[in-house]
This record gives C-alpha cells, sequence and structure tokens, in this order.
C-alpha cells in the first residue's frame, strides 16, 4: 500500500517549528517503516530539508519538490496546486497537519492538532488565522478519516464542524521508549556545567499568548520568600511573545526568570530530569506532549485543569486553574513543600508517560491508512458492478 505523507512541516532546523508537528511527523517516518511493514511511505518535502534529513530516516520514499515549500505561502499554494497531481500514484494521502488538499483525487486523511485558532483567535496573526479556519473546516469534511490527537480534540472537532463522530478516530501522541530520566550521574556533570542550581522549575514550550507564561510570571512573584526558585524557559521565540519579556521587567524578575531558547530534543531530556517542578499553565492544547515528556522523566508536573491537559496528565498531575495566577503560585509552593508528593507524582508521572509510545501511534495510524484503503476498493467495487 502506498501512502503519500504531506510532510513540508517537518524541520531539523532550530526553532519553534522544529516542535509539535514537526515531531509528529518525524515519529511517523520514524515508527511506520518498522511496525507497518505493508505500508510504503512517500514523503513529499521542499528539496533543501528532503537533502538534509532522508539521511536520518530508513525506508522512506522521498519525493523531494524544487518548490521552496518551507516558507508557508508557497507550501500553501503547492499543496493546493501541486499535491493533487503527484499523488495520483498512492493509495491514500496523508495531511499530518490539519489541512489536505481540497483538489485530491485520491482518499485523504488528515490529523487535527487542536483548533486553538477557533477558541483564541486573538493571539494569531489574521492571515494565519482565517487560513486554518477556512481549512481546516473544508478539510475534515473533505476528508475519509480525522486523525484526532486527544478525545478533546476529537470533541473539538465534532462540535465545530458537524462531522460525524465516527469519523474522527483518536490516536494519541506519544514519546520514544528511551525517553527516561537522565542517570544521576550524568545529569550532575550536566548540570554543573550549566551552572544551574540545585532546585529551580521549569516551563517548556514556544513563547506564545497560548502558553500562558504571563499567569505563570505572575506566580512567580507572588511566591513565598522560601520558595525563591528561578524559573527556566525553554523555548523558541513565537509570535506576540513581547508582553512576555516586558513583563519580567515591570515585576521585577530579571533575576529569577532565565530565557534559555530553543532546546533539541536531545537535550530537552536532561532539562526535564533536572528540574524540580515542571510548570506549564497553558490555557489550551490539542494534546500537550511537554507534560508528556516531563512525566516520563520522572519530574512532578503542575498542569492546567482546561483543554486536554487533564486527559493526558491522567491523574499525575497537580491540576489548577490557568487564570488564576494565586492559585498557581499556591499549587507551586504547595509542592516545593512537600518532597513526599512531589516524590509520588514522579512514580505515578513515569508510569503514565510511559503508556504513550510513538510506536503505537504509528501502529494505530497505519490501520487506519489499511481501513480508509479496503473502503476506497470497496466503494469502487460497487461502483464499478
Amino acid at each position: 500500500m502506498r501512502v503519500g505523507l504531506l510532510a513540508s512541516l517537518l524541520s531539523h532546523r532550530s526553532g519553534y517549528r522544529r516542535a509539535g508537528v514537526s515531531r509528529y511527523i518525524e515519529a511517523l517516518l520514524t515508527c511506520i517503516p518498522g511496525t507497518a511493514p505493508d505500508v510504503h511511505l512517500l514523503a513529499y518535502l521542499p528539496r533543501s530539508v528532503g537533502q538534509a534529513v532522508s539521511r536520518a530516516f530508513s525506508g522512506i520514499d522521498w519525493r523531494c519538490t524544487r518548490w521552496p515549500t518551507e516558507r508557508p505561502v508557497v507550501r500553501i499554494a503547492w499543496e493546493q496546486l501541486i499535491a493533487p497531481w503527484v499523488t495520483l500514484d498512492c493509495d491514500v494521502v496523508h495531511g499530518p497537519v490539519n489541512v489536505l488538499p481540497l483538489a485530491l483525487a485520491k482518499p485523504g486523511i488528515v490529523t487535527v492538532h487542536d483548533l486553538a485558532f477557533l477558541h483564541f483567535p486573538e493571539h494569531y496573526p489574521v492571515a494565519k488565522r482565517w487560513y486554518l479556519r477556512l481549512m481546516t473546516g473544508m478539510s475534515v469534511r473533505r476528508a475519509r478519516c480525522v486523525i484526532a490527537v486527544s478525545e478533546h480534540t476529537r470533541r473539538d472537532v465534532v462540535l465545530a464542524y458537524g462531522v460525524a463522530p465516527e469519523k474522527v478516530i483518536v490516536i494519541p501522541n506519544g514519546i520514544d521508549a528511551d525517553w527516561t530520566r537522565v542517570p544521576e550521574s550524568e545529569l550532575a556533570r550536566w548540570r554543573a556545567e550549566r551552572g544551574l542550581p540545585e532546585r529551580f522549575l521549569l516551563f517548556v514550550g514556544t513563547i506564545q499568548p497560548r502558553k500562558n507564561l504571563l499567569t505563570l510570571l505572575r506566580a512567580i512573584r507572588h511566591l513565598p520568600d522560601e520558595v525563591d526558585w528561578p524559573l527556566y524557559v525553554v523555548g523558541a521565540r513565537g509570535w506576540k511573545d513581547s508582553p512576555v519579556y516586558r513583563a519580567v521587567r515591570e515585576l521585577g524578575l530579571e533575576q529569577r526568570v532565565v530565557f534559555v531558547g530553543y532546546a533539541p530534543p536531545e537535550e530537552l531530556r536532561y532539562w526535564y530530569s533536572a528540574a524540580t517542578l515542571f510548570v506549564y499553565p497553558s490555557l489550551y492544547e490539542g494534546f500537550g506532549l511537554p507534560v508528556l515528556e516531563a512525566m516520563a522523566c520522572g519530574t512532578p508536573v503542575i498542569t492546567s485543569d482546561r483543554s486536554s491537559l487533564p486527559e493526558v496528565a491522567g491523574g499525575a498531575a497537580l491540576l489548577v486553574d490557568p487564570s488564576d495566577a494565586g492559585a498557581l503560585a499556591a499549587a507551586i509552593a504547595e509542592l516545593a513543600a512537600d518532597e513526599y508528593r512531589r516524590a509520588m507524582l514522579a512514580q505515578v508521572g513515569q508510569s503514565r508517560a510511559h503508556s504513550f509510545t510513538w510506536e503505537r501511534t504509528a501502529r494505530d495510524t497505519a490501520e487506519i491508512y489499511r481501513m480508509v484503503a479496503r473502503r476506497a476498493v470497496h466503494q469502487r467495487g460497487g461502483r464499478d458492478r
């Protein structure tokens, strides 16, 4: 079975584009060849990206366009004008990030990661917001099957676009099998090299309004004196992020908040493992992969009681109202003072996190490919008769 994977958003460059959806695409490319050998993946990439990443994967048929589809406008044009033609030799086509070519001649599958652009339109540039709103709606209606990364996202898609509930299948994201806590001796060396304090708070994510860093900064400002732990913010600059840097100055937190910038996946395990608490007060997540990653590294987690985050945490994290800086400060202070509870959260978090694997994501996604291909053959047979 030949599956066309529209992988233009795969990125190996440092920056926010390598996070999130790029890691999802990378996981499919890494795991499907081993878990589903009957699936022949044709990955469509810009030539510059394909040359850089093709050596990192095996069992993939790379189809590189000369179009510079790493540029958003060019990518959109290629997806809608060229992709329907170059995928004619595929059995099914998978749009892994919310959008399918609308003129697609082959059965299409689309993965929806979140509908944040509907819930928080003010957090998006106008053009991006309108594009996502229009194209996601048309794509989920056009698709033979919709993959949602969480039950929360599945309900969002059904309610927002009126698609049949049975058309939307939940396949959660995962973590790599070797994504575990860094050994203490190795971690101690890494801490010393970076001059990290014994205790600190950690946030990981692209700096953008939905991640709710402003509330976290206000919470830091209201922590009791005995919890004077610094906050390390690991993540690339995104969009509409200037209020975060301004708030650090206005709240007098220049000595308490450290902006690390983007960290590649291979370094993130060290950050999670070294942190005393991971704090993730996001206003909305389609899945919330950083919560899973932190738990897998044995780090106690405080996160939001909103969207998919309680679903992912599964009782293994402390949940708070992300709009309440006082409640967030109280949660941080509570865990800071209770070493036993931190240890319990670390233990149950690790157990919870390792029930999510990218291998399972790949295996279940391959089964969707087979299902859609079988249905397409059956429908063609019915028409032929």
